[in-house]
Protein backbone atom coordinates (compact mmCIF):
# COMPACT_ATOMS: atom_id res chain seq x y z
CA UNK A 1 0.00 0.00 0.00
CA UNK A 2 1.59 3.29 -1.22
CA UNK A 3 0.79 6.43 0.25
CA UNK A 4 1.21 10.22 -1.30
CA UNK A 5 2.89 13.07 0.59
CA UNK A 6 0.13 16.01 0.55
CA UNK A 7 2.65 18.50 -1.43
CA UNK A 8 2.52 22.27 0.58
CA UNK A 9 2.43 25.21 -2.22
CA UNK A 10 4.62 28.00 -0.71
CA UNK A 11 2.77 31.30 -0.61
CA UNK A 12 4.92 34.24 -2.21
CA UNK A 13 5.79 36.91 0.76
CA UNK A 14 3.46 39.81 1.04
CA UNK A 15 4.53 42.79 -0.62
CA UNK A 16 5.15 45.20 1.28
CA UNK A 17 2.70 48.43 1.43
CA UNK A 18 3.66 50.99 -0.84
CA UNK A 19 4.83 54.21 0.65
CA UNK A 20 2.74 57.67 -0.25
CA UNK A 21 4.77 59.21 -2.94
CA UNK A 22 5.36 63.31 -2.23
CA UNK A 23 5.88 65.51 -4.46
CA UNK A 24 8.05 69.02 -3.58
CA UNK A 25 5.41 71.16 -4.40
CA UNK A 26 6.10 75.09 -3.55
CA UNK A 27 3.43 75.85 -1.13
CA UNK A 28 4.91 73.10 0.41
CA UNK A 29 8.89 74.49 0.48
CA UNK A 30 7.18 77.50 1.93
CA UNK A 31 6.03 75.67 4.96
CA UNK A 32 9.30 73.87 5.40
CA UNK A 33 11.19 77.46 5.56
CA UNK A 34 8.36 78.46 7.79
CA UNK A 35 8.68 76.05 10.30
CA UNK A 36 12.43 76.45 10.14
CA UNK A 37 12.55 80.20 10.64
CA UNK A 38 9.86 79.92 14.22
CA UNK A 39 12.25 76.55 15.32
CA UNK A 40 15.35 79.07 15.83
CA UNK A 41 15.32 80.76 19.26
CA UNK A 42 17.29 83.72 17.60
CA UNK A 43 14.44 84.72 15.25
CA UNK A 44 12.15 85.80 18.50
CA UNK A 45 15.01 87.69 19.98
CA UNK A 46 16.40 89.44 16.94
CA UNK A 47 12.64 90.39 15.77
CA UNK A 48 12.12 91.40 19.30
CA UNK A 49 15.02 93.53 19.26
CA UNK A 50 14.15 95.10 15.50
CA UNK A 51 10.63 96.00 17.17
CA UNK A 52 11.98 97.69 20.11
CA UNK A 53 14.96 99.82 18.06
CA UNK A 54 12.33 100.83 15.79
CA UNK A 55 9.33 102.57 18.52
CA UNK A 56 12.13 102.56 21.62
CA UNK A 57 14.72 105.11 19.32
CA UNK A 58 11.57 106.70 17.63
CA UNK A 59 10.71 107.85 20.76
CA UNK A 60 13.36 109.28 22.10
CA UNK A 61 13.80 111.18 19.36
CA UNK A 62 10.14 112.87 20.14
CA UNK A 63 10.55 113.22 23.69
CA UNK A 64 13.97 115.08 22.47
CA UNK A 65 12.28 117.43 20.51
CA UNK A 66 9.58 117.93 22.64
CA UNK A 67 11.80 118.68 25.73
CA UNK A 68 13.94 120.85 23.64
CA UNK A 69 10.53 122.88 22.03
CA UNK A 70 9.16 122.92 25.92
CA UNK A 71 12.36 124.43 27.70
CA UNK A 72 13.10 127.04 24.71
CA UNK A 73 16.33 125.53 23.80
CA UNK A 74 18.06 125.99 20.83
CA UNK A 75 17.15 122.54 18.30
CA UNK A 76 19.91 120.75 16.33
CA UNK A 77 20.02 121.25 12.35
CA UNK A 78 18.56 118.07 12.18
CA UNK A 79 15.73 118.49 14.40
CA UNK A 80 14.86 122.33 13.22
CA UNK A 81 12.62 121.37 10.27
CA UNK A 82 11.30 118.22 11.79
CA UNK A 83 8.35 116.21 11.40
CA UNK A 84 6.28 113.49 13.48
CA UNK A 85 7.15 110.97 10.91
CA UNK A 86 10.85 111.60 10.68
CA UNK A 87 10.97 111.99 14.69
CA UNK A 88 8.99 108.62 14.68
CA UNK A 89 10.60 107.11 11.74
CA UNK A 90 14.36 107.83 13.78
CA UNK A 91 14.64 104.38 14.52
CA UNK A 92 14.40 102.86 11.15
CA UNK A 93 18.08 103.24 11.05
CA UNK A 94 19.09 100.68 14.09
CA UNK A 95 15.60 97.97 13.02
CA UNK A 96 17.13 97.22 10.07
CA UNK A 97 20.71 96.34 10.99
CA UNK A 98 18.66 93.33 13.39
CA UNK A 99 16.57 92.51 10.37
CA UNK A 100 19.45 92.47 8.28
CA UNK A 101 21.58 90.58 10.41
CA UNK A 102 18.66 87.82 10.69
CA UNK A 103 18.09 87.83 7.33
CA UNK A 104 21.94 86.60 6.72
CA UNK A 105 21.39 84.01 9.49
CA UNK A 106 18.41 82.69 7.70
CA UNK A 107 20.54 81.75 4.70
CA UNK A 108 23.97 81.55 5.71
CA UNK A 109 22.93 79.71 8.89
CA UNK A 110 22.16 76.39 7.47
CA UNK A 111 25.86 76.35 5.61
CA UNK A 112 27.48 76.66 8.85
CA UNK A 113 25.37 73.80 10.34
CA UNK A 114 25.69 71.85 7.35
CA UNK A 115 22.14 71.53 7.49
CA UNK A 116 21.90 73.07 4.09
CA UNK A 117 22.57 69.59 2.84
CA UNK A 118 19.39 68.01 3.91
CA UNK A 119 17.29 71.08 2.43
CA UNK A 120 18.76 71.14 -1.16
CA UNK A 121 18.62 67.14 -0.73
CA UNK A 122 14.95 67.37 -0.33
CA UNK A 123 14.37 70.10 -3.32
CA UNK A 124 16.98 68.81 -5.79
CA UNK A 125 15.66 72.48 -8.01
CA UNK A 126 17.33 74.58 -5.69
CA UNK A 127 16.08 77.64 -6.80
CA UNK A 128 12.27 77.05 -4.49
CA UNK A 129 14.78 77.03 -1.86
CA UNK A 130 16.00 80.39 -2.57
CA UNK A 131 12.73 81.92 -3.09
CA UNK A 132 11.10 80.24 -0.59
CA UNK A 133 13.41 81.82 2.20
CA UNK A 134 13.14 85.01 1.02
CA UNK A 135 9.43 85.18 0.60
CA UNK A 136 9.26 83.85 3.90
CA UNK A 137 11.51 86.01 5.93
CA UNK A 138 9.99 89.16 3.64
CA UNK A 139 6.37 88.55 4.94
CA UNK A 140 7.85 88.71 8.69
CA UNK A 141 9.81 91.40 8.43
CA UNK A 142 7.19 93.19 6.45
CA UNK A 143 4.74 92.44 9.08
CA UNK A 144 7.65 93.92 11.98
CA UNK A 145 8.44 97.24 10.27
CA UNK A 146 5.33 98.10 9.81
CA UNK A 147 3.74 97.08 12.99
CA UNK A 148 6.83 99.15 14.51
CA UNK A 149 6.44 102.49 12.10
CA UNK A 150 2.93 102.68 13.48
CA UNK A 151 2.89 102.31 16.71
CA UNK A 152 6.41 104.26 16.98
CA UNK A 153 4.74 106.84 14.89
CA UNK A 154 1.02 106.67 16.64
CA UNK A 155 2.60 107.43 20.41
CA UNK A 156 5.07 109.79 19.27
CA UNK A 157 2.72 111.97 17.17
CA UNK A 158 1.08 112.41 21.12
CA UNK A 159 4.31 113.09 22.78
CA UNK A 160 4.99 116.14 19.73
CA UNK A 161 1.63 117.12 20.08
CA UNK A 162 1.11 121.02 20.33
CA UNK A 163 4.67 121.33 18.52
CA UNK A 164 4.94 122.50 14.89
CA UNK A 165 6.47 118.89 13.94
CA UNK A 166 2.75 117.78 14.94
CA UNK A 167 1.04 116.00 12.63
CA UNK A 168 -1.36 113.04 12.51
CA UNK A 169 -2.09 110.10 9.99
CA UNK A 170 -5.01 111.79 8.03
CA UNK A 171 -2.59 114.44 6.97
CA UNK A 172 -1.23 113.87 3.13
CA UNK A 173 1.71 111.36 2.96
CA UNK A 174 1.87 109.87 6.04
CA UNK A 175 0.68 106.77 5.56
CA UNK A 176 2.41 106.17 3.02
CA UNK A 177 5.98 107.30 4.81
CA UNK A 178 4.56 104.77 7.09
CA UNK A 179 4.31 102.05 4.80
CA UNK A 180 6.99 102.66 2.94
CA UNK A 181 9.27 102.23 6.25
CA UNK A 182 7.99 99.04 6.59
CA UNK A 183 8.31 97.82 3.16
CA UNK A 184 12.02 99.48 3.09
CA UNK A 185 12.47 97.39 6.51
CA UNK A 186 11.49 93.92 4.70
CA UNK A 187 13.92 94.68 1.49
CA UNK A 188 16.74 95.23 3.93
CA UNK A 189 15.67 91.56 5.57
CA UNK A 190 15.45 90.15 2.22
CA UNK A 191 18.93 91.55 0.69
CA UNK A 192 20.32 90.00 4.07
CA UNK A 193 19.07 86.40 2.99
CA UNK A 194 20.20 87.10 -0.32
CA UNK A 195 24.23 88.11 0.63
CA UNK A 196 23.86 84.98 3.14
CA UNK A 197 23.19 82.73 0.36
CA UNK A 198 25.62 84.44 -2.04
CA UNK A 199 28.43 84.81 0.37
CA UNK A 200 27.81 81.26 2.37
CA UNK A 201 28.87 82.82 5.21
CA UNK A 202 27.45 84.30 8.50
CA UNK A 203 30.64 87.28 9.16
CA UNK A 204 30.67 87.60 5.30
CA UNK A 205 27.31 88.76 5.00
CA UNK A 206 26.98 90.46 7.94
CA UNK A 207 30.13 92.70 7.02
CA UNK A 208 29.38 93.37 3.34
CA UNK A 209 25.16 94.38 4.88
CA UNK A 210 26.48 96.97 7.23
CA UNK A 211 29.40 98.38 4.67
CA UNK A 212 26.46 98.59 1.98
CA UNK A 213 24.18 100.43 4.25
CA UNK A 214 26.48 102.24 6.69
CA UNK A 215 29.90 102.44 5.80
CA UNK A 216 29.67 103.01 2.13
CA UNK A 217 27.74 106.32 2.15
CA UNK A 218 30.15 107.90 4.79
CA UNK A 219 32.53 107.22 2.09
CA UNK A 220 30.89 108.85 -0.66
CA UNK A 221 30.34 111.64 1.90
CA UNK A 222 34.31 112.22 1.35
CA UNK A 223 34.11 112.76 -2.59
CA UNK A 224 33.68 116.35 -4.20
CA UNK A 225 29.56 117.82 -3.90
CA UNK A 226 29.33 117.47 -7.36
CA UNK A 227 30.38 113.76 -7.80
CA UNK A 228 27.73 113.18 -4.31
CA UNK A 229 25.03 114.52 -5.99
CA UNK A 230 24.99 111.99 -8.84
CA UNK A 231 26.00 109.04 -6.82
CA UNK A 232 24.60 109.33 -3.19
CA UNK A 233 21.03 109.19 -4.07
CA UNK A 234 21.47 105.78 -5.57
CA UNK A 235 23.11 103.78 -2.82
CA UNK A 236 20.86 101.27 -1.17
CA UNK A 237 20.91 103.34 2.01
CA UNK A 238 19.92 106.47 0.26
CA UNK A 239 17.21 105.38 -2.38
CA UNK A 240 15.55 103.63 0.90
CA UNK A 241 15.31 106.30 2.81
CA UNK A 242 13.94 108.04 0.47
CA UNK A 243 10.89 105.62 0.01
CA UNK A 244 9.42 106.83 3.29
CA UNK A 245 10.58 110.42 3.48
CA UNK A 246 7.55 112.73 4.13
CA UNK A 247 9.24 115.48 1.77
CA UNK A 248 10.90 115.21 -1.54
CA UNK A 249 14.39 117.13 -1.49
CA UNK A 250 16.70 117.29 -4.26
CA UNK A 251 19.37 115.83 -4.93
CA UNK A 252 17.19 112.88 -3.40
CA UNK A 253 15.22 110.90 -5.25
CA UNK A 254 11.30 111.03 -5.21
CA UNK A 255 9.81 108.05 -3.18
CA UNK A 256 8.28 105.90 -6.38
CA UNK A 257 11.99 106.60 -7.63
CA UNK A 258 13.79 105.26 -4.74
CA UNK A 259 11.66 102.18 -4.40
CA UNK A 260 12.60 101.44 -8.07
CA UNK A 261 16.17 101.79 -7.67
CA UNK A 262 16.05 99.91 -4.20
CA UNK A 263 13.78 96.96 -5.56
CA UNK A 264 16.50 96.81 -8.25
CA UNK A 265 19.73 96.38 -5.42
CA UNK A 266 17.42 93.69 -3.69
CA UNK A 267 17.09 92.00 -7.37
CA UNK A 268 20.48 92.17 -8.00
CA UNK A 269 21.52 90.75 -4.39
CA UNK A 270 18.70 87.73 -4.96
CA UNK A 271 20.52 87.02 -8.81
CA UNK A 272 23.96 86.50 -7.11
CA UNK A 273 22.03 84.09 -4.74
CA UNK A 274 20.57 82.08 -6.90
CA UNK A 275 23.73 82.22 -9.76
CA UNK A 276 25.99 80.66 -6.60
CA UNK A 277 23.04 78.70 -5.76
CA UNK A 278 22.77 76.71 -9.19
CA UNK A 279 26.61 77.09 -10.01
CA UNK A 280 28.28 75.80 -7.02
CA UNK A 281 27.72 72.87 -4.37
CA UNK A 282 26.37 73.38 -0.94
Amino acid sequence: MSTIAPIHTSEPPAAPAARPAYRVTGRRVLRAEWAKLWSLRSTWITLGLALLFVVAFGLIACAHYKSRITEGGRLDRDFADATAVQLSLFGTGFGQLALGVLGVLVTAGEYSTGMIRSTLAAVPRRLPVLWSKAAVYGAVALVVGTVGAFTAFLVGSGIVSGTPAALSLSDPGVVRSLLGAGLYLALVGVIGAALGALLRSVAGGISVLVASLMLIPGLVGLLPTSWQDHISPYLPSSAGESMFALHHTAPALAPGAGLAVFLAWTALALAGAAWRLVRTDA
